[in-house]
């Protein structure tokens, strides 16, 4: 009895070009599922273009809309929402909601170091690109460019598939590697980091306190500040007159990749459950949502400062989902990313990989890299430092590094 196997995730591909490709959900449920589909949806660079949502508390019921690539790789995409699911051969309600400290163990993180005889454009985004396709997560990017011109890169990386301290693997690394680095590959070798060699790896923990400031500032940006709010705003209202048993969350915005990742994410950090969503994106890429929610504890939202503290949280993660500054360091200029973390641990995916693109569109090249976690706020972030190769100078402005950068991240190219 119950949904077989292969019903829990179903994938139908467009038929025509321009279409959505289709991705139906249908399993037990959990606090954070959403959250956790989107994620992987994201992950693999599709965009979200209508979502609907149901659940009963026990199972539920999730039809995403997707604008995909030619070379998606459907197959897989479905095995990794097949691993965020609930076991679907439960018949126990007590094994839908398993503890958040039973997640299995952190993967083991790998060191990937490898010499270049020259620098060029593009380099560390051809790389990044590499490692996305064989599954290859980033976790810390160390770059230094010797005086004679050659290009140390060191990269800590855990692997999806868990094979990575299988010689066949690291091999497979490699080849793809050699590949897209071609003649400038002077040598490439992959090792398990051990704990003293992460330690070395880690980047100076000190930030600006007027970055700090500026960028991390949890309070809604003035009008007036620019770079900081979107070309329309944000209306998040709330309404507990529509039903008996939920409350009732409206959002109007404007489009942006990883838009229903954003929601669902603040709505897990919040332990806030959906029984009923509804995301719509129109050609014009304005969004409508409705969200019929629970607290934890199975009640609507009544009290006024916790319905204050959400919608404001909202608004500010839908406003502001990356944190974004072109900034002088010495004589130098540097590129400062920042995403908040989940609860869970992990940060936003395909922020370096659009970083990277970014540059490379923009002909900038990349000195040095520094990705580290900060505690600021209260809140854990992820900060992405970009020293930028001035050379002959820069090709274009610190605004149009901006702009070009805050365009790939939010999709709006």
């Amino acid at each position: 009895m119950g949904i077989l196997h292969e019903d829990v995730v179903v994938i139908s591909q467009a038929e025509k070009p321009g279409e959505p490709a289709v991705i139906t959900v249908n399993c037990p449920d959990k606090t954070g599922l959403g959250c956790d589909l989107c994620r992987v949806i994201l992950l693999f660079g599709l965009s979200i273009c209508r979502e609907d949502a149901q659940t009963d508390g026990k199972w539920c019921y999730l039809v995403f809309w997707v604008a995909g690539k030619p070379n998606t790789r459907w197959n897989l995409l479905k095995k990794r929402l097949l691993e965020v699911c609930p076991s679907y051969f439960s018949t126990s309600e007590f094994d839908y909601y398993k503890p958040e400290n039973q997640q299995p163990k952190p993967p083991d993180v790998f060191l990937l170091k490898f010499w270049c005889s020259y620098d060029r454009e593009g380099l560390l985004h051809d790389v990044t690109e590499v490692l996305w396709e064989l599954e290859l997560t980033i976790k810390r990017v160390k770059v230094s460019t010797a005086p004679d011109g050659r290009v140390l890169d060191l990269l800590f990386i855990t692997d999806n598939r868990e094979l990575l301290h299988t010689k066949m693997r690291q091999e497979e690394t490699i080849h793809y590697l050699k590949n897209v680095l071609g003649k400038a590959l002077i040598s490439c070798e992959i090792e398990l980091a051990g704990a003293e060699v992460t330690a070395c790896s880690q980047g100076s923990s000190f930030l600006p306190p007027a970055i700090t400031e500026d960028m991390f500032n949890l309070e809604l940006p003035n009008k007036h500040r620019s770079g900081f709010l979107a070309p329309n705003p944000v209306s998040v209202t709330v309404d507990n007159t529509l039903s008996p048993s939920h409350t009732l969350i409206q959002i109007l915005c404007k489009d942006h990749k990883g838009l229903s990742y954003d929601i669902m994410r603040t709505l897990k950090d919040y332990h806030i459950q959906i029984s009923y969503g509804r995301f719509f994106a129109n050609r014009k890429g304005n969004c409508e949502v409705d969200l019929f929610l629970m607290q934890a504890d199975g009640k609507k939202i009544v009290d006024p400062n916790k319905q204050n503290a959400l919608c404001s949280r909202l608004r500010m993660e839908l406003l502001r989902p990356v944190r974004l500054a072109v900034v002088s360091r010495g004589p130098d200029t540097e590129l400062l990313v920042a995403n908040p973390v989940e609860l869970s641990g992990r940060g936003r995916p395909l922020v370096f990989h659009d970083i990277t693109l970014a540059l490379k569109t923009l002909n900038t090249r990349i000195f040095s890299v520094e990705i580290g976690r900060h505690m600021i706020h209260d809140r854990e972030w992820e900060v992405y430092r970009i020293l930028l190769d001035e050379g002959d100078g820069l090709p274009v402005s610190r605004n149009k590094i901006e702009e070009g950068v805050r365009k790939v991240l939010m999709g709006w190219e």
